[in-house]
């Protein structure tokens, strides 16, 4: 798993426009060709490794604008502490200023193998974020799942809600319940673009070969589902092997509510007996009520978010499995037409 990013910083000009983007809701991330190409080149080159890097850019009305980044060093947990992460960065960001780069946070990128980065680490950085940045976002790039013909990239956010719910209260089933909430209210996907300039556009027309198709191309062709589909279900085996721990967790919690109350019918039924008898006897009865006994004291009910995380990331991979296993279905057509052609 990548390490969590650094606590972000925010430049004079993001402070500026944060008041007046606070209530104009966040529709498109446009993504300059040139970031896109930086995020992809970082990711692929540290696999297996998951990485993360820094967003830079504008927050311009209803679009967030990425126009740069640069990438977190690798290091280990011995070598690199949070305060050398956040000194780093802020190091790079005093060098872009001094260029006259765009330096303005507007969130992080990280990489993901087959999807998997619903966990609670992302929505603890997203809460740092968005403590000094409110619509700042996560670009999660997944290299493997590109590999396949189709380019892996989402833009993430952490819903309001959810983040209110989270800061004051632990996920519980009360107040998921009071909330109104599911499992389908932690993050929101945001549409992604990506925006060149017209220099990078002239240029890309000259460079472009009179060939047909790339290797991109011939990529989206090949007919091995096997490794991409046995990964995904073995993920998807595992998720439903810890949702079905969650469940035993919450089974037991529930029937430890249910002794308890069943102990304190007891003892409550048994001290007004002993009051009864006392009172026959002319002594005063003794308090229904023991805070000191320990049926009395309340149990702990055990936290929600795994479980709604896990359930979020069986859906992610239900919808790889879904949409890979038609894009497959199609091409094997596809061959079969064209064989069947060739025969005659």
């Amino acid at each position: 798993m990548a390490d969590p990013a650094p606590a972000p910083g925010i430049s004079f000009a993001a402070a500026a426009v944060k008041a007046d983007n606070a209530d104009t809701p966040l529709k498109t991330v446009q993504v300059n060709g040139q970031v896109l190409l930086k995020v992809i080149k970082h990711c692929k080159e540290c696999m297996p490794s998951l990485v993360t890097g820094q967003l830079l850019g504008l927050d311009i009305g209803a679009t967030l604008e990425v126009t740069n980044s640069f990438p977190f060093p690798s290091r280990s947990e011995e070598e690199e502490t949070e305060a050398d992460g956040a000194n780093y960065q802020l190091e790079m960001m005093r060098c872009l200023r001094e260029v006259n780069v765009d330096n303005n946070t507007v969130g992080w990128y990280q990489s993901t193998y087959l999807g998997s980065y619903q966990t609670v680490e992302l929505i603890e950085t997203f809460l740092n974020y968005q403590e000094n940045i409110k619509r700042c976002v996560c670009l999660i790039y997944d290299p493997y799942r590109s590999s396949q013909g189709v380019l892996a990239l989402k833009a993430l956010r952490l819903k309001d809600s959810f983040m209110q719910m989270y800061r004051s209260a632990t996920v519980t089933s009360e107040s998921l319940a009071k909330a109104g909430m599911s499992w389908q209210d932690i993050f929101q996907e945001i549409p992604v673009s990506v925006a060149n300039s017209s220099l990078h556009t002239t240029l890309m027309s000259e460079l472009d070969s009179d060939s047909t198709a790339n290797q991109a191309d011939f990529d989206r062709l090949t007919l091995s589902t096997n490794p991409y589909l046995e990964k995904n279900l073995e993920f998807l085996i595992e998720c439903l092997d810890d949702l079905a721990s969650e469940q035993q967790r919450a089974v037991y919690y529930a029937r430890s509510v249910a002794r308890q109350q069943q102990q304190q019918a007891q003892w409550l039924q048994k001290r007004r007996q002993e009051n009864f008898a006392r009172r026959a006897a002319g002594e005063d009865p003794l308090p229904e009520e023991d805070p000191t006994n320990p049926i009395f004291k309340p149990l702990a009910e055990p936290s929600k978010l795994d479980g709604l995380l896990i359930t979020n990331q069986i859906n992610n991979y239900c919808n790889q499995i879904n949409g890979f296993s038609g894009q497959s279905l199609q091409k094997l057509y596809l061959m079969e037409g064209l064989h069947t052609e060739g025969e005659h």
